[in-house]
């Protein structure tokens, strides 16, 4: 079954060309639209009236963290951490080590579900559950999938829980790989030793992907590797044959040298920012100088919000980036052509948002980026098609029943917290 989509303003989301059409939505992973005049609905089609209303492709999150789902609202630590090392301690690794089965169920549904009200139809996540790691990246997957959102996952190797756990991340994310799309994730540097990393990197080789891990979000993490490698964390990864591939994410980068940024930058990897969480962790500020054009944007786990990510580096950068209307439009955009470079599924023309955007002045290509900055909010995205399938109406999710998912949300989260106070 098609979906027709009458009377629309369509904004192409790489010319910012407004045309007035009507659009046919074929259905599938791989599926296609048809631009039409005056189109009468086949049999069977769902017609969607789009009048006064904007259509453009759906957005799409570079780096995302589902494991932190449930983290809203919960008790604070048992010690108030001093710096962005006890952050990780006291609050995210303690969160993570207390997730089973059904609390990583219950944080995918409601990050899928999150990400399509607002819009995005493909995630790209970094997932973490040392205590429970075999059969979590599937959990996720059906999760999505159940909601109706594309995805690329990996899962987060490192050293930190023991040798064991690491071994068991990696057997995780090959049997992952198997079935599915995915990168080889990785923490960061500091809690990944040779061994661990090397192998990660031949993993990648294997299945011919990626690996994703958080690079200098910290300069703890360029301290660490300097002392125990001689060397600094991109030059580490670069030795190790990381940053060989164009499916490789670096999240953050925030503390780099310029000896560093030019390896990037001569690179195929790509860089994912990640503002909120750095202003939120107090680690400091992106800064894209030197780094190339290879940069996209994520949440870190704050929200699911791509609109927000890009008004907030918008925002941010006047002070510390260099960083204009069109740049931060084009970040916002670049994940699209980091999933289509490298042949991942789940992103084709056929995932739209329309938007019911109530503007007071003019709304046109001239000055689309004004309003992208200053107007577009996820308030205004009505309906979501994702795969050619309506997966949101009239701001109302059609796959899932959002009541039911977060009555189990929120009896997850408090045993979850329960978990969490008692260790």
């Amino acid at each position: 079954m098609s979906i027709l989509l009458k009377n629309t303003n369509y904004i192409n989301a790489e010319t910012l060309e407004f045309s007035k059409t009507d659009i046919r939505v074929s259905e599938g992973i791989n599926g296609t639209i048809t631009f039409l005049k005056n189109a009468q609905p086949d049999a069977g089609d769902n017609v969607i009236d789009c009048s006064g209303k904007y259509v453009t492709h759906s957005f799409a999150c570079g780096h995302h963290h589902v494991y932190s789902a449930l983290a809203r609202g919960m008790g604070a630590p048992k010690k108030s951490p001093g710096n962005f090392i006890e952050i990780l301690e006291y609050i995210w690794w303690t969160l993570d080590k207390c997730l089973d089965k059904e609390s990583i169920e219950a944080s995918a549904l409601v990050t899928a579900m999150a990400c399509a009200k607002n819009g995005v139809t493909f995630v790209i996540d970094h997932h973490a559950s040392p205590n429970y790691i075999k059969g979590s990246l599937e959990i996720i997957a059906q999760a999505f999938e159940k909601v109706g959102v594309s995805h690329l996952l990996c899962y987060e190797i490192t050293d930190r829980d023991g040798l064991d756990k690491a071994t068991s991340g990696h057997e995780e994310t090959e049997e992952y790989m198997k079935k599915k799309q995915a990168l080889v994730g990785l923490h960061a540097s500091f809690t990944v030793g040779e061994n661990t990393l090397n192998k990660a990197v031949k993993l990648s080789q294997k299945y011919n992907s990626g690996i994703h891990i958080h690079v200098a979000e910290d300069k703890s993490d360029e301290e660490h590797c300097k002392k125990e490698y001689g060397m600094t964390v991109v030059e580490r990864l670069s030795k190790a044959g990381a940053l060989n591939s164009g499916k490789t994410i670096l999240g953050h980068c925030l503390h780099l040298d310029d000896i560093e940024k030019e390896l990037i930058r001569i690179s195929p990897v790509w860089v994912v920012q990640n503002c909120e969480s750095n202003l939120n962790n107090n680690v400091g500020y992106f800064n894209s100088c030197g780094l190339g054009e290879n940069i996209m944007l994520g949440t870190d786990g704050m929200y699911s919000d791509m609109l927000r990510s890009a008004k907030t580096a918008f925002y941010v950068g006047q002070g510390f980036d260099a960083i204009d209307y069109p740049g931060a439009y084009k970040r916002f955009r670049n994940v699209h052509r980091y999933i289509k470079e490298n042949n991942f599924s789940g992103d084709a023309e056929n995932n739209l948002v329309v938007l019911d955007y109530d503007s007071p002045t003019d709304f046109n290509q001239n000055n689309f980026l004004g309003h992208f900055i200053f107007g577009l909010e996820n308030r205004h995205v009505r309906h979501v098609i994702s795969s050619g399938k309506l997966i949101v109406k009239d701001w109302q999710l059609q796959s899932v029943d959002e009541k039911d998912i977060l009555r189990f949300s929120q009896e997850q989260s408090k045993k979850l917290w329960g978990r969490m106070k008692a260790m």
